[in-house]
């Protein structure tokens, strides 16, 4: 990406703009990158907010590998798999899905999902058609193993329009979908 600043909004004339999606403010929020890093600013300049994972940004938030942003009812991945991270992850509590749980056509369509982030540090899910394509699959093949994956995730419960990006963040901060995969 050019620049330190970035703008987000529905306006043309936005670094990440976002002309489809009526929920998103003209000017919603910005990305500022700082030594390095980038942060997600939501400073009150939205109506309906923006959020990294699901929980709501008031001010700045630090972005991570994987990390899932919405804004709107659109959804953006956040991706950079060179990042070295110096501060351990907290654990999910519970059973995490580990590489031997995924049956192997599964994996390849979690694959397939992550394909575009490989090498786009914002970056959507691809679609079941994409998917289909790559591993020569019906799009009905391909819910149905998406539809799984969401119940082994444990995100089923979440809204359409996230449920994608937050499998593939899940699967890289998992270790189930590494750089070389894609």
């Amino acid at each position: 990406m050019d620049g330190d600043r970035l703008s987000i909004g529905r306006a043309e004339s936005n670094g990440v703009p976002l002309p489809w999606d009526t929920e998103v403010s003209r000017l919603h929020a910005e990305l500022e990158r700082i030594a390095g890093e980038w942060t997600l600013i939501d400073d009150g300049l939205s109506r309906n907010g923006t959020y990294v994972n699901g929980t709501r940004v008031s001010g700045r938030a630090r972005l991570r590998d994987g990390d899932v942003i919405r804004i709107g009812q659109t959804t953006l991945g956040y991706r950079r798999p060179d990042a070295e991270e110096t501060v351990e992850r907290t654990v999910v509590a519970g059973e995490p899905v580990a590489l031997g749980d995924l049956p192997p056509t599964q994996r390849a369509v979690l694959v397939a999902l992550s394909r575009p982030y490989k090498s786009a540090e914002f970056a959507t899910p691809a679609t079941n058609q994409e998917i289909a394509d790559e591993l020569h699959l019906s799009v009905d093949a391909v819910k149905a193993h998406l539809r799984s994956l969401f119940q082994k995730f444990g995100i089923e419960a979440l809204p359409q329009n996230q449920k994608r990006s937050r499998l593939v963040a899940e699967a890289l901060q998992r270790g189930l979908v590494t750089q070389r995969d894609l």
